[in-house]
């Protein structure tokens, strides 16, 4: 990536009195290995080619990345392996991402975990091998520091560190992942009274909350949790923001999806600077959808994660055409316009090769 200027989308709210951190994450790092282009599955004693491929840090550093390039001072902590997969992931996120390490841990004889994502016909299948974390977060995290927000998995309890987090006045905002079992246990809503806010996806949202469209798990949530959002796939987002009694749809912007790997890291990356900067709810949601759909235009991962130097060549695009849709997304986004002026040529791009020296992505 080069050098490149790091635009501080808070710069304007911050005083000395603020934490040193605007957002904390934790959970896997993974060694991702991405190939795109097949045009299917490789049989049982086949090969496929891929058109095109690259690698670079997964799991919780695709959240970890996205958020970094949008300006948050962004601190992980998480396990990493002592063999070259693990040197790499922190060489990238420290050095490169300028994501803080600090609470992080290298383990020796620790393999890191490694997978590899085959991206077809718009979707993605994935072969992973890992090991548990040798310590948990609340053992990484035993004096959390102190931040404006933080990521946190959603279930039947919430760790140590969470709640010791929230005490300080950091902001929880939950997630889940998918549940093998097909349970899901509407217990681990309980735990939501912790939380600011909640952004499951619409399958997620519908099966915990035992209910047949996305609005009425949103409603549904909504009774729970301050600010619930229920993400929807092409149709973009919908959320109610109690706090501020604001509800909202936000469509998704129209375009070509390349590779979907991390868009959700990168929707609630950017969701999470919008709240943070105080914006309204529509504009959260926007700028949310936006920073998804620029990651999925290009090979997935943190390799994908827009930064505000092509948010800004988004916006030049958008205010050069003349048609119709053009100036209707210009109206969806006009609270970007005075954003994108202070946006120098030399802001932070998405990169085009994150972790090989050599990438055909």
């Amino acid at each position: 990536m080069g050098t490149q200027f790091r635009f501080d989308p808070l710069a304007s709210s911050r005083t000395g009195e603020d934490p040193e951190f605007d957002l904390l994450l934790t959970g896997s790092v993974f060694f991702d290995i991405i190939f795109t282009g097949m045009e299917g599955l490789p049989m049982p004693g086949t090969e496929v080619w891929a058109d095109g491929m690259g690698s670079c840090p997964g799991g919780v550093a695709n959240q970890a990345i996205a958020a970094s390039r949008l300006g948050l001072h962004t601190t992980l902590a998480a396990a990493f392996g002592d063999d070259g997969y693990g040197a790499f992931n922190r060489s990238i996120l420290q050095g490169q991402e300028h994501v803080d390490l600090s609470h992080s841990r290298t383990f020796e004889q620790w393999h890191s975990p490694v997978t590899v994502s085959l991206s077809v016909n718009r979707d993605r299948s994935m072969v992973t091998h890992g090991h548990p974390s040798p310590l948990s977060a609340s053992e990484l995290l035993q004096d959390p520091p102190r931040c404006r927000a933080a990521v946190v998995d959603v279930g039947r309890t919430v760790e140590p560190w969470a709640i010791a987090a929230r005490a300080n006045g950091t902001r929880l905002f939950g997630h889940v992942g998918w549940d093998p079992s097909g349970a899901w246990s509407s217990d681990a809503l309980d735990t939501l009274e912790h939380f600011h806010a909640f952004l499951p996806n619409d399958v997620e949202a519908m099966a915990y909350t035992r209910t047949q469209d996305p609005w009425a798990a949103l409603y549904a949530l909504a009774d729970r949790v301050p600010v619930a959002v229920v993400t929807i796939g092409q149709q973009g987002a919908i959320a109610v923001d109690s706090i501020t009694g604001e509800e909202e749809w936000v469509p998704a912007l129209p375009v070509n999806a390349y590779d979907p790997t991390g868009a959700g890291d990168c929707f609630g990356a950017a969701f999470v600077t919008g709240d943070l900067a105080g914006w309204p709810l529509a504009d959260r949601l926007a700028f949310a959808n936006l920073c998804a759909s620029l990651s999925v235009q290009e090979v997935g991962g943190s390799l994908a994660a827009p930064g505000w130097g092509d948010i800004a060549d988004w916006w030049r695009r958008m205010s050069a055409g003349r048609d119709g849709v053009r100036k209707q997304w210009l109206r969806r986004y006009a609270f970007l316009e005075h954003i994108v002026t202070d946006v120098p040529p030399e802001a932070v791009r998405r990169a085009t090769a994150t972790i090989a020296t050599q990438s055909d992505a």
